[in-house]
Protein backbone atom coordinates (compact mmCIF):
# COMPACT_ATOMS: atom_id res chain seq x y z
CA UNK A 1 0.00 0.00 0.00
CA UNK A 2 2.83 2.60 0.40
CA UNK A 3 4.49 1.75 -2.15
CA UNK A 4 1.51 2.53 -3.94
CA UNK A 5 0.54 5.53 -1.98
CA UNK A 6 4.63 6.97 -3.25
CA UNK A 7 3.87 5.85 -7.19
CA UNK A 8 0.31 7.75 -7.31
CA UNK A 9 2.39 10.68 -5.63
CA UNK A 10 5.14 11.34 -7.55
CA UNK A 11 2.96 10.71 -10.97
CA UNK A 12 0.93 13.23 -9.96
CA UNK A 13 4.35 15.86 -9.20
CA UNK A 14 5.00 14.61 -12.97
CA UNK A 15 2.24 15.98 -14.14
CA UNK A 16 2.06 19.24 -12.36
CA UNK A 17 5.57 19.42 -13.52
CA UNK A 18 4.60 18.93 -17.19
CA UNK A 19 1.45 21.46 -16.54
CA UNK A 20 4.19 24.43 -15.39
CA UNK A 21 6.26 23.29 -18.72
CA UNK A 22 3.13 23.27 -21.27
CA UNK A 23 1.87 26.78 -19.26
CA UNK A 24 5.47 28.14 -19.92
CA UNK A 25 5.52 27.28 -23.44
CA UNK A 26 1.73 28.46 -24.07
CA UNK A 27 2.57 31.96 -22.72
CA UNK A 28 5.83 31.83 -24.77
CA UNK A 29 3.77 31.25 -28.06
CA UNK A 30 0.84 34.10 -26.78
CA UNK A 31 3.44 36.82 -26.21
CA UNK A 32 5.34 35.86 -29.51
CA UNK A 33 2.09 36.38 -31.18
CA UNK A 34 1.09 38.97 -29.62
CA UNK A 35 4.40 40.94 -31.00
CA UNK A 36 4.17 39.92 -34.44
CA UNK A 37 0.83 41.46 -35.22
CA UNK A 38 1.95 44.57 -33.72
CA UNK A 39 4.98 44.46 -36.04
CA UNK A 40 2.67 43.72 -38.89
CA UNK A 41 1.19 47.79 -38.89
CA UNK A 42 4.41 49.08 -39.40
CA UNK A 43 5.12 47.06 -41.73
CA UNK A 44 1.82 47.61 -43.91
CA UNK A 45 2.76 51.18 -43.14
CA UNK A 46 5.81 50.89 -44.72
CA UNK A 47 4.81 48.92 -47.69
CA UNK A 48 1.73 51.89 -48.20
CA UNK A 49 4.28 54.63 -48.10
CA UNK A 50 6.57 52.02 -51.16
CA UNK A 51 3.03 52.00 -53.23
CA UNK A 52 2.44 55.50 -53.15
CA UNK A 53 6.49 56.52 -54.26
CA UNK A 54 6.17 53.85 -57.42
CA UNK A 55 2.98 55.53 -58.70
CA UNK A 56 4.65 58.54 -58.08
CA UNK A 57 7.92 57.67 -59.95
CA UNK A 58 5.84 55.95 -62.77
CA UNK A 59 3.66 58.66 -63.21
CA UNK A 60 1.28 56.48 -65.51
CA UNK A 61 -2.73 57.87 -65.93
CA UNK A 62 -3.11 54.55 -66.27
CA UNK A 63 -2.77 54.07 -62.79
CA UNK A 64 -6.07 56.05 -62.00
CA UNK A 65 -7.92 52.62 -63.29
CA UNK A 66 -5.95 50.11 -61.58
CA UNK A 67 -5.40 47.11 -63.88
CA UNK A 68 -6.53 43.46 -62.90
CA UNK A 69 -4.20 41.46 -60.99
CA UNK A 70 -1.23 39.59 -62.54
CA UNK A 71 -2.24 36.40 -61.03
CA UNK A 72 -4.76 36.10 -63.76
CA UNK A 73 -2.76 37.59 -66.99
CA UNK A 74 0.93 35.43 -66.11
CA UNK A 75 0.67 32.19 -67.57
CA UNK A 76 3.85 29.87 -67.65
CA UNK A 77 5.59 28.22 -64.77
CA UNK A 78 4.88 28.96 -61.32
CA UNK A 79 6.74 29.08 -58.16
CA UNK A 80 5.50 28.44 -54.46
CA UNK A 81 6.94 30.03 -51.21
CA UNK A 82 5.69 28.41 -48.50
CA UNK A 83 5.62 29.20 -44.97
CA UNK A 84 5.20 26.04 -42.48
CA UNK A 85 6.30 25.81 -38.95
CA UNK A 86 9.52 26.36 -37.44
CA UNK A 87 8.98 23.91 -34.70
CA UNK A 88 7.16 21.26 -33.33
CA UNK A 89 4.28 21.41 -31.12
CA UNK A 90 1.88 23.37 -32.74
CA UNK A 91 -0.62 20.36 -34.22
CA UNK A 92 -1.33 19.95 -37.49
CA UNK A 93 -0.20 23.73 -38.76
CA UNK A 94 2.09 22.64 -41.48
CA UNK A 95 0.43 19.20 -42.57
CA UNK A 96 -2.72 21.72 -43.58
CA UNK A 97 -0.53 24.05 -45.32
CA UNK A 98 1.17 21.22 -47.44
CA UNK A 99 -1.80 19.71 -48.49
CA UNK A 100 -3.25 22.84 -49.55
CA UNK A 101 -0.57 22.84 -52.48
CA UNK A 102 -0.79 18.77 -52.93
CA UNK A 103 -2.46 19.69 -56.38
CA UNK A 104 0.09 22.15 -57.89
CA UNK A 105 3.65 20.44 -56.47
CA UNK A 106 3.72 18.19 -59.68
CA UNK A 107 4.18 21.73 -61.69
CA UNK A 108 5.73 24.09 -59.18
CA UNK A 109 9.02 24.71 -58.07
CA UNK A 110 8.74 24.52 -53.78
CA UNK A 111 10.23 27.58 -51.75
CA UNK A 112 10.09 25.68 -48.16
CA UNK A 113 10.07 28.04 -45.52
CA UNK A 114 10.07 26.33 -41.55
CA UNK A 115 12.51 23.54 -40.21
CA UNK A 116 9.57 21.81 -38.70
CA UNK A 117 7.84 22.01 -42.34
CA UNK A 118 10.85 20.64 -44.25
CA UNK A 119 10.78 17.64 -42.10
CA UNK A 120 7.14 17.12 -42.34
CA UNK A 121 7.77 17.65 -46.28
CA UNK A 122 10.66 14.82 -46.58
CA UNK A 123 8.13 12.16 -44.59
CA UNK A 124 5.71 13.02 -47.41
CA UNK A 125 8.82 12.75 -49.88
CA UNK A 126 8.35 16.27 -51.64
CA UNK A 127 11.77 17.63 -52.09
CA UNK A 128 12.30 21.77 -52.78
CA UNK A 129 13.84 23.42 -54.65
CA UNK A 130 15.00 25.59 -52.38
CA UNK A 131 14.35 25.85 -48.05
CA UNK A 132 15.30 28.15 -44.94
CA UNK A 133 14.57 27.83 -41.40
CA UNK A 134 11.82 30.23 -40.07
CA UNK A 135 13.31 32.80 -37.81
CA UNK A 136 12.41 32.09 -34.22
CA UNK A 137 12.31 35.72 -33.12
CA UNK A 138 10.59 38.96 -34.81
CA UNK A 139 13.67 40.91 -35.20
CA UNK A 140 15.01 38.07 -37.60
CA UNK A 141 12.08 38.41 -39.82
CA UNK A 142 13.78 40.84 -42.09
CA UNK A 143 17.22 39.08 -42.49
CA UNK A 144 15.11 36.01 -43.10
CA UNK A 145 13.20 38.52 -45.95
CA UNK A 146 16.91 39.24 -47.61
CA UNK A 147 17.76 35.51 -48.04
CA UNK A 148 14.33 34.46 -49.24
CA UNK A 149 14.48 37.55 -51.57
CA UNK A 150 18.05 36.72 -52.97
CA UNK A 151 16.99 32.80 -53.57
CA UNK A 152 13.51 33.85 -55.53
CA UNK A 153 16.33 36.29 -57.68
CA UNK A 154 18.47 33.12 -58.75
CA UNK A 155 15.81 31.08 -59.45
CA UNK A 156 14.65 33.35 -61.29
CA UNK A 157 17.02 34.31 -63.28
CA UNK A 158 17.73 30.80 -63.91
CA UNK A 159 14.09 30.65 -65.52
CA UNK A 160 12.84 28.54 -63.03
CA UNK A 161 9.67 30.27 -63.39
CA UNK A 162 8.04 33.34 -64.28
CA UNK A 163 5.33 33.66 -61.32
CA UNK A 164 6.15 33.10 -57.75
CA UNK A 165 2.83 32.14 -55.50
CA UNK A 166 3.02 32.59 -51.69
CA UNK A 167 1.21 30.43 -49.09
CA UNK A 168 0.75 31.13 -45.51
CA UNK A 169 -1.44 30.71 -42.81
CA UNK A 170 -2.83 33.60 -41.48
CA UNK A 171 -5.50 34.18 -38.54
CA UNK A 172 -8.76 35.48 -38.00
CA UNK A 173 -11.13 36.17 -35.96
CA UNK A 174 -9.60 33.78 -33.81
CA UNK A 175 -9.63 30.90 -36.82
CA UNK A 176 -6.51 30.10 -39.09
CA UNK A 177 -7.10 29.86 -42.40
CA UNK A 178 -4.80 29.23 -45.58
CA UNK A 179 -3.80 32.45 -47.71
CA UNK A 180 -2.58 32.29 -51.20
CA UNK A 181 -1.32 35.43 -52.83
CA UNK A 182 0.84 36.86 -56.05
CA UNK A 183 4.56 38.16 -55.20
CA UNK A 184 5.89 37.71 -58.16
CA UNK A 185 5.23 40.20 -60.78
CA UNK A 186 4.03 42.58 -58.69
CA UNK A 187 0.20 43.51 -58.90
CA UNK A 188 -0.18 46.94 -60.49
CA UNK A 189 -3.36 46.86 -59.28
CA UNK A 190 -2.37 47.95 -55.99
CA UNK A 191 -0.95 50.93 -56.61
CA UNK A 192 -2.81 54.02 -55.70
CA UNK A 193 -3.19 56.36 -58.38
CA UNK A 194 -0.46 58.88 -58.80
CA UNK A 195 -0.05 62.56 -57.05
CA UNK A 196 -0.76 65.58 -58.81
CA UNK A 197 2.41 66.79 -58.10
CA UNK A 198 5.55 64.76 -58.58
CA UNK A 199 8.24 64.72 -56.12
CA UNK A 200 11.60 66.03 -57.00
CA UNK A 201 14.20 63.05 -57.79
CA UNK A 202 17.05 62.53 -59.01
CA UNK A 203 17.62 59.19 -60.04
CA UNK A 204 16.57 58.03 -63.43
CA UNK A 205 13.05 56.83 -63.32
CA UNK A 206 14.26 52.91 -64.59
CA UNK A 207 16.69 52.53 -61.36
CA UNK A 208 14.17 54.57 -59.18
CA UNK A 209 11.57 51.95 -59.62
CA UNK A 210 13.47 49.20 -59.63
CA UNK A 211 14.85 49.79 -56.54
CA UNK A 212 11.54 50.87 -55.16
CA UNK A 213 10.09 47.48 -56.26
CA UNK A 214 12.74 45.95 -54.66
CA UNK A 215 12.23 47.53 -51.38
CA UNK A 216 8.31 46.69 -51.76
CA UNK A 217 9.38 42.98 -52.35
CA UNK A 218 11.29 43.23 -49.39
CA UNK A 219 8.50 44.69 -47.09
CA UNK A 220 5.87 41.84 -48.91
CA UNK A 221 7.64 38.98 -47.50
CA UNK A 222 8.85 40.40 -44.04
CA UNK A 223 4.96 41.26 -43.70
CA UNK A 224 3.93 37.44 -44.74
CA UNK A 225 6.69 36.10 -42.80
CA UNK A 226 5.29 38.17 -39.71
CA UNK A 227 1.72 36.29 -40.45
CA UNK A 228 2.96 33.03 -40.70
CA UNK A 229 4.87 33.78 -37.34
CA UNK A 230 1.67 34.59 -35.56
CA UNK A 231 0.01 31.87 -37.04
CA UNK A 232 2.26 29.19 -36.12
CA UNK A 233 2.00 30.48 -32.01
CA UNK A 234 -1.21 31.00 -32.18
CA UNK A 235 -1.66 27.18 -33.62
CA UNK A 236 1.20 26.35 -30.64
CA UNK A 237 -1.44 28.32 -27.93
CA UNK A 238 -4.09 26.07 -29.41
CA UNK A 239 -2.40 22.92 -28.96
CA UNK A 240 -0.81 23.82 -25.38
CA UNK A 241 -4.20 24.80 -24.36
CA UNK A 242 -5.60 21.08 -25.46
CA UNK A 243 -2.79 19.66 -23.55
CA UNK A 244 -3.46 21.98 -20.74
CA UNK A 245 -6.65 20.49 -20.47
CA UNK A 246 -5.78 16.44 -20.82
CA UNK A 247 -3.09 17.05 -18.18
CA UNK A 248 -5.79 18.72 -15.84
CA UNK A 249 -7.96 15.95 -16.28
CA UNK A 250 -5.36 13.27 -15.84
CA UNK A 251 -4.35 14.81 -12.62
CA UNK A 252 -7.93 14.91 -11.69
CA UNK A 253 -8.10 11.37 -11.87
CA UNK A 254 -4.57 10.61 -10.44
CA UNK A 255 -5.69 12.72 -7.14
CA UNK A 256 -9.22 10.85 -6.82
CA UNK A 257 -6.93 7.86 -7.43
CA UNK A 258 -4.67 8.95 -3.94
CA UNK A 259 -7.85 10.21 -2.07
CA UNK A 260 -9.05 6.55 -2.03
CA UNK A 261 -5.03 4.65 -1.59
CA UNK A 262 -4.78 6.88 1.75
CA UNK A 263 -8.76 5.84 2.58
CA UNK A 264 -8.15 2.45 2.04
CA UNK A 265 -4.41 3.05 3.89
CA UNK A 266 -6.55 4.74 6.59
CA UNK A 267 -9.09 1.23 6.80
CA UNK A 268 -6.20 -1.05 6.26
CA UNK A 269 -4.82 0.91 9.49
CA UNK A 270 -8.09 0.82 11.14
CA UNK A 271 -8.93 -3.26 10.65
CA UNK A 272 -5.58 -4.22 11.72
CA UNK A 273 -5.28 -2.35 14.83
CA UNK A 274 -8.92 -3.48 15.52
CA UNK A 275 -7.88 -6.55 15.03
CA UNK A 276 -4.52 -6.13 17.29
CA UNK A 277 -6.74 -5.17 20.01
CA UNK A 278 -9.06 -7.82 19.83
CA UNK A 279 -5.79 -10.55 20.07
CA UNK A 280 -4.64 -8.92 23.28
CA UNK A 281 -8.20 -8.76 24.72
CA UNK A 282 -8.18 -12.41 24.21
CA UNK A 283 -4.84 -13.14 25.66
CA UNK A 284 -5.86 -11.74 28.81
Amino acid sequence: MTERLADVSARIESMRQMGAVVNAMKGIAAARAKTARAEIKAVDSYAATITVAISDALGLESLATPPEPYRDKVSGSTGLLVFCAEQGFAGAFSERILDSIEDDLSTTSLFLIGTRGQSIAAAQGLHPTWSAPMSSHTPGIPKLADTIAKAIYRAQGEGRFERMDMIHARSASGQPHIVRQVLLPIDMSVLPPPRATRPLTQLQADALINSLSGDYLHALLCKVALYAFAAENEARMEAMSAAGSQIARRLGDFEATLHQVRQEAITAEIIELGTGMASARGAK
